[in-house]
């Protein structure tokens, strides 16, 4: 098996000793940082995103290609010239401020990590204006928003809002999601998208991206 096949399919075993021990000797052999991150750990995140999203594998399965992915991002980023994973492109991704929950909005961040974005998480209980803000600071071109609270979710309508007023709305995107939320709701807040799985809205802010 050529080696770039070979991290992609230990990194979808979640063999994190391998992958990195792999990811070693494609450096050492002179293989491009970039094509080891986008033909090897990339391509293998992309199977693991497809398979969770036909419920194939569970959450812990992306958790430990994750971690796998992970470990040899830790040698391939100082080669990289310091952009980490960043080749698609920034997120910004968060909860509403008012809603403690987080699993899903962390799920997302792993995936769109492992799609070759670069995540800005905020957290939970985030501001409309600490969204807008983190967006101009790292110059991201998405921004994620969760709620799980149909409490919280008419505050995904004031970011929406604070970009158009600002002018941002053509140059940062926003996608919502979270169990409560539809693709109705939306459209009707003017988000540019909605993911309703975590793999989904990776596909979406691939195509927000594009």
């Amino acid at each position: 098996m050529e080696s770039l096949e070979r991290i992609a399919a230990e990194l979808e075993a979640g063999n994190d000793a391998t992958v990195r021990s792999l990811t070693r000797t494609a450096i050492d052999d002179g293989t491009e940082a970039k094509k080891i991150l986008d033909e090897g750990l990339i391509a293998g995140m992309q199977v693991i995103g497809e398979k969770f999203q036909n419920h194939e594998i569970f959450l812990p399965d992306v958790l430990l290609a994750a971690r796998a992915m992970n470990a040899a991002l830790e040698l391939l980023e100082p080669l990289l010239g310091g952009t980490g994973a960043a080749t698609r492109g920034k997120v910004v991704i968060g909860t509403m401020k008012g809603d403690l929950h987080d699993i899903g909005k962390n799920l997302v961040g792993i995936m769109l990590g492992g799609a070759g974005f670069e995540v800005i998480d905020l957290g939970k209980d985030v501001a409309p204006e600490r969204f807008v803000e983190a967006a101009k600071e790292a110059d991201a071109g998405v921004i994620g928003m969760s709620a799980l609270l149909t409490t919280t979710m008419p505050t995904m309508k004031d970011v929406v809002s604070l970009l158009r007023q600002q002018g941002l709305d053509g140059r940062v995107k926003t996608i919502v999601g979270g169990a409560p939320v539809s693709k109705e709701f939306a459209r009707e807040i003017g988000a540019d998208a909605y993911g309703f799985d975590a793999a989904n809205a990776v596909e979406r802010v691939r195509g927000l991206m594009a």
